[in-house]
């Protein structure tokens, strides 16, 4: 991880943080399903142009297509359903603090569902860490029954979960270019969206957006989408998976930053305190912190 690849970092965490800043603009005004079809379709739109510009295509095959779909309904369909409408009941700096619980749910889905991925001690411990900062997070609403904010959050926790799947179900894609896997599981996505809009939300009911929710739909597809994976690609491969799974640590912090700087939101203190032991049980898992450096032997 040099200075560039640090900055690509950086940038992306601003961009997913902006995500959960952009969704809450638009869900104001459109309904999660509106929401999620304007995303994938337009990003879907921008990726195949840059497919064309570096002469990939995506004639891989009746099998391929068919993991896109699976592909998208687990890290597409059903976390971005599940994130914007929680989105319309809770900030969008706590809904990105339960998004963080990511690596939490892909470590008990790799133990429990992965042929080799077995959960050392460590991360077993950055789970349960991972666990008490989403109870200390959710607080008074877990024992207050199935009303007030209970179920936003255990929607966007469900998205977390679904992460963990898709981060497991994603591993075969390891030999297909970067950018074919995200413009085929976005075009999967659109096209099992869009029937889902036409029977719950026909376009034609909606109403006309502002042109700050117009502008926040376009944001969350061009800046949050396209180009944030881009980036998240290039960070792959200039300094491999687990450094780019180190954005995790950075996206709540931009998306609460945004949403307090411009949306005016508050976090109580125990989202803080939440937000502590999750990044703990991340560094847990994530285990780098906990390696011994090796010994370096005296010069002869």
């Amino acid at each position: 991880m040099g200075a560039r690849e640090w900055l690509l970092l950086l940038a992306l965490s601003l961009l997913w943080g902006g995500s959960f800043f952009f969704g809450k603009i638009a869900v104001a005004e459109w309904p999660p399903l509106a929401v999620v079809l304007s995303r994938v379709s337009l990003a879907a739109a921008v990726l195949y142009l840059v497919l064309r510009l570096r002469g990939l295509d995506m004639a891989v095959g009746r099998r391929m297509w068919l993991a896109f779909f699976v592909m998208g309904l687990l890290n597409n369909l059903i976390p971005f359903c599940l994130i914007f409408w929680g989105q319309t009941q809770l900030q969008s700096g706590v809904s990105a603090i339960l998004n963080a619980t990511t690596p939490v749910f892909g470590v008990i889905v790799a133990h429990l569902f992965g042929s080799n991925e077995k959960a050392t001690p460590l991360k077993l411990a950055g789970v349960l860490a991972g666990l008490v900062g989403v109870g200390i997070l959710m607080g008074p609403d877990a024992l207050s029954g199935l009303g007030g904010a209970l179920l936003p959050q255990l929607a966007c926790l469900g998205a977390a979960l679904s992460y963990g799947f898709a981060g497991l179900y994603g591993r075969r894609f390891r030999d297909t270019p970067p950018l074919v896997t995200a413009a085929g599981q976005l075009s999967a996505t659109t096209v099992m969206s869009l029937p889902l809009v036409l029977i719950f939300t026909p376009p034609w009911s909606l109403p006309t957006p502002s042109w700050t929710a117009a502008a926040a739909l376009v944001g969350l597809a061009l800046i949050s989408t396209a180009l944030a994976y881009v980036i998240f690609f290039q960070i792959m491969r200039r300094a491999g998976g687990n450094n780019a799974m180190l954005v995790t640590f950075l996206v709540p912090v931009s998306a609460i930053m945004l949403g307090v700087g411009l949306l005016g939101e508050t976090l109580l203190p125990r989202h803080l305190a939440g937000m502590a032991a999750i990044f703990a049980g991340l560094a847990l898992i994530d285990g780098r912190l906990f390696r011994r450096r090796p010994e370096i032997s005296p010069a002869r």
